[in-house]
């Protein structure tokens, strides 16, 4: 047995034999007949006078699948051990439920607690699928556990940009939430080999033109260290630190947004120095997350009447659906069916004001008149809450599914 100071290799747990009992039990917790077979039907089923349309693209991506496959597989390949989760494995609460159900531990993400000095050689430890800052990482070696990584390889492909960035004295700015899981590992990697590197987290274009403007102009140094508290690396300097600038993101952003952020940093640059030779940028927006946004805005090419976005409240690919909604018809973000109370009462997650609230919507649920609904769904959201939602929507409007 390993001392906690020896390092162990990571599991390879998707063995033939483990994966085809996974296969059948995740088949039982997440998938659905039903939704499959509105998605043969071209995404559109219809019954009296309501009308359901399901995005071309949405619920699970294959990063996710493959994270809760790795999970259900570490409790067959060790069941008499403990097995603990950094963290979530994904934003999603059923999901993780199922988890907590099957004895793995959720441990602290945001900060290692003592808890991970308690880990024992024998214990196994789940990376989730956003990822862990390297320290995490570090820790979990230096007590010799398990570690199954189920790091999505999009992500993956970012820590190497951003490695590569670091490696090249090239300071990343990442667009991303800085308290988001994904983004402070990526922010971790930005320090390079060395833990000499440094990073900037930007939000908002907001953030991006002050960035911009520090670059053009300078500034006030201690404004700008005051703004982005706790969104840069350990002795930032933005009147060293933008000299050479590369852009990642946290791979579930809106692309346009990405771009745009892209697009003025490029150009702030090339208005300091006449050139952007000191501006690097390379895509690294997840393809399932611009999937989904994509096939959300070719189904608001057909009118509706409401769009329901089902997901986790922390998920940030689910938010950005319903920002995108948002733009064009009433939009409700649920976390499951059970929030939608009756014909005139959803209770729903306002991303405006951060909190839960209930909306009043009897107009389109209630009456008499044809009634065309949109549903959609974040990359993290399985399809057995997606069907629940369904046959929801047509109960309360009066009519079955069987």
């Amino acid at each position: 047995m390993p001392s906690p100071t020896e390092k162990r290799p990571r599991v390879n747990v998707r063995r033939p034999d483990v994966m085809e009992l996974v296969s059948a039990e995740v088949a039982v917790h997440y998938r659905s007949s039903l939704v499959e077979k509105i998605k043969d039907q071209g995404g559109k089923i219809t019954r009296g006078n309501t009308t359901l349309l399901l995005a071309q693209d949405f619920g699970f991506c294959y990063g996710v699948e493959r994270a809760i496959d790795l999970a259900y597989a570490s409790r067959k390949v060790f069941p008499e051990n403990r097995i603990f989760l950094i963290g979530e494995i994904i934003h999603n609460p059923e999901v993780n439920r199922q988890l907590r159900e099957m004895d793995i531990v959720s441990l602290p993400w945001r900060e290692m607690d003592a808890s991970y000095d308690e880990l024992l050689p024998e214990d196994v430890v789940i990376v989730p699928a956003f990822g862990a800052p390297t320290k995490f990482m570090e820790k979990i070696e230096e007590r010799g556990c398990y570690t199954v990584d189920t790091t999505c390889g999009d992500v993956m492909k970012v820590w190497r940009r951003v490695r590569g960035y670091a490696k090249d004295g090239i300071t990343s700015i990442i667009h991303g939430k800085a308290n988001h899981e994904e983004t402070r590992a990526t922010a971790s990697r930005a320090l390079g080999e060395n833990k000499d590197g440094r990073y900037l987290v930007i939000l908002t274009l907001a953030d991006t033109d002050f960035v911009c403007d520090y670059i053009r102009n300078g500034g006030d140094r201690e404004a700008f260290l005051k703004r982005f508290a706790g969104s840069f690396s350990d002795g930032f300097d933005p009147d060293v630190h933008l000299e050479k600038i590369g852009v990642a993101n946290q791979t579930t952003m809106l692309k346009s947004e990405t771009l745009e952020i892209q697009k003025r940093l490029a150009d702030a640059v090339q208005g300091r120095d006449g050139s952007a030779e000191k501006f690097s940028v390379f895509d690294t927006i997840c393809g399932a997350t611009q999937e989904r946004q994509d096939a959300l805005f070719e189904m608001l090419k057909t009118r509706m009447d409401l769009l329901l976005v089902v997901g986790g409240y922390n998920s940030s690919n689910t938010a950005h659906l319903v920002e995108i909604g948002e733009k064009e018809l009433p939009t409700f973000f649920i976390r499951d069916a059970s929030q939608i109370k009756s014909l005139g009462e959803i209770v729903h997650y306002d991303l405006h004001h951060q909190r839960e609230t209930t909306s009043a919507y009897a107009s389109a649920f209630s009456g008499k008149d044809h009634v065309t609904i949109g549903l959609t769904a974040g990359a993290s959201c399985p399809n057995n809450l997606i069907e629940e939602t369904v046959r929801k929507v047509f109960g309360l409007r009066g009519e079955t599914l069987d």
